[in-house]
């Protein structure tokens, strides 16, 4: 059973950290990040605060998982 719980925590680890990678890499910088990615030029299109919010909230869940996943695994990987 516990090497059932250390593989999930490892798998949930991997993804985890792949989504936070993708999240970072699409924040805005200096300039528009995800709105100008997809057409929207200088706050013209209607959602991007709302869809940068969201990835700030999605990015910052995956941050949380990936640090209790590596607590996890530090306790699991010790004895």
């Amino acid at each position: 059973m516990r090497d059932i719980v250390k593989y999930l925590a490892l798998v949930l680890n991997v993804v985890s950290m792949v989504a936070m990678i993708v999240g970072i890499l699409l924040h805005s910088g200096r300039g528009g990040g995800l709105s100008d990615m997809f057409g929207g030029g200088g706050g013209a299109a209607l959602g991007s605060a709302a869809a940068e919010k969201n990835l700030n909230r999605i990015t910052t869940v995956f941050a949380l998982i990936w640090i209790f996943t590596v607590i996890a695994l530090g306790f699991l990987l010790a004895v």
